[in-house]
């Protein structure tokens, strides 16, 4: 079942994403996309790659370039190993200047391969603190977790008095970072961590982690997962008998959570997408939804943005004469950091993240949840 509905995915992609006609690749300029299309992890690399074909759509509607951009996918499967393959065929055969990514350590696996290609990788999924060190050809466009985490956790401590918290993390770089990250929040706070649960990446069978929580006795849970461990971390802690609120990063926004009966409640943090206040915000969730049948969240704006990034910088190489290559595209995000995209302005620091605003949500079981700071 899985499987068919990616594959029908994987086609619809190709119809969305591709240049019109039979156009042969001299005819098309294109960006890559290293994303998780199978596995446990799929629904993300769906969400991703819708996004970033409507963006694709978008720049040849309005023929920004003077050649329809294509995107050409291969499949991370949410592994650093399946990244690394993905990315020496995106570099070495396909030869794109410029590629989306995602995930924390599948991002540091390619990020070397990047920089000695001289090609970008653009990230809208992972928040690793570690990922504005990853070299001048890696950039973010999402919020890293330590700035997610002094929006949430000060809210969670001071105000809303929640002061004991267990973290539950994944054997991966991204748990590992939100370990060190929260190590230094909670108490800054004036909270205390007074659990670490590391989780195999691998596992679906949390009963013996809910029984560590309910000895704990926290105050709340901050889950520090993603793919469909988030859901069963969340469902079986329920299940188990675990009542204390429930917290994380981004990876709560996915709808298969946000519909989840026992995630009801949940607080995460994103960056900041509003898709009502301006007309790109609006046409990008119209059409979003009419592909999806869902609605848009903060991951649809992240990867919307990364590819109109190359999108407006390609542009003005164009204009100026330029050709479209990772190292021009460097040069000129640098003369031109701010960029005016879904959520608003944003800008791009020295080291490739940007300056945007978070926001907290809680899952209210419509599906979209609620902005609640």
């Amino acid at each position: 079942m899985l499987k068919s509905r990616i594959a029908a995915a994987l086609v619809g992609s190709l119809m969305v994403f591709g240049a019109a006609g039979n156009a042969t690749a001299q005819d098309t300029i294109k960006v890559g996309a290293n994303l998780p299309m199978s596995g446990p992890n799929a629904e993300l690399g769906e969400i991703f790659s819708r996004a970033a074909g409507i963006a694709v759509k978008h720049i040849n509607a309005d023929k920004m370039l003077s050649k329809p951009v294509e995107l050409a996918i291969e499949d991370s499967q949410a592994t650093p190993q399946g990244g690394v393959v993905a990315m020496n065929k995106l570099v070495s055969v396909t030869k794109v200047p410029y590629v989306l990514s995602a995930y924390t350590a599948v991002s540091k696996a390619i990020a070397p391969v990047g920089d000695r290609a001289k090609v970008v990788s653009i990230n809208g999924g992972a928040v690793g603190p570690d990922l504005a060190e990853l070299g001048d050809y890696f950039w973010n466009v999402i919020p890293l977790v330590n700035f997610e985490a002094e929006v949430l956790i000060p809210f969670v401590v001071k105000e809303k008095g929640l002061k004991n918290i267990v973290l539950i993390f994944v054997d991966d770089p991204l748990g590992e970072s939100v370990q060190k990250v929260l190590r230094a929040e909670v108490p800054k706070a004036g909270g205390k961590l007074v659990g670490e649960l590391q989780v195999p990446r691998a596992a679906q069978q949390f009963a013996s982690i809910a029984a560590n929580v309910r000895q704990l006795k926290p105050d709340a849970i901050y889950i520090a997962s993603f793919g469909t461990q988030v859901n069963q971390i969340v469902k079986q802690l329920r299940d188990n008998g675990v009542t204390q609120q429930l917290m994380s990063y981004s990876a709560m926004s996915t709808p298969s959570i946000a519909e989840l009966p026992e995630a009801k409640g949940a607080w995460y943090t994103t960056q900041s997408a509003d898709f009502t206040t301006s007309a790109l915000g609006q046409r990008v969730a119209k059409e979003y939804k009419e592909l999806s049948g869902k609605d848009a969240n903060a991951y649809v704006a992240n990867y919307y943005n990364a590819v109109m990034v190359f999108g407006i910088l390609a542009q003005q190489l164009e204009k100026a004469g330029k050709p479209i290559t990772g190292t021009n595209l460097l040069e000129q995000r640098r003369a031109s950091p701010n960029f005016d995209l879904i959520g608003g302005k944003m800008a791009f620091q020295q080291n490739g993240t940007v300056a945007a605003p978070v926001q907290i949500q809680e899952i209210d079981g419509t599906g979209t949840g609620k902005r609640i700071k």
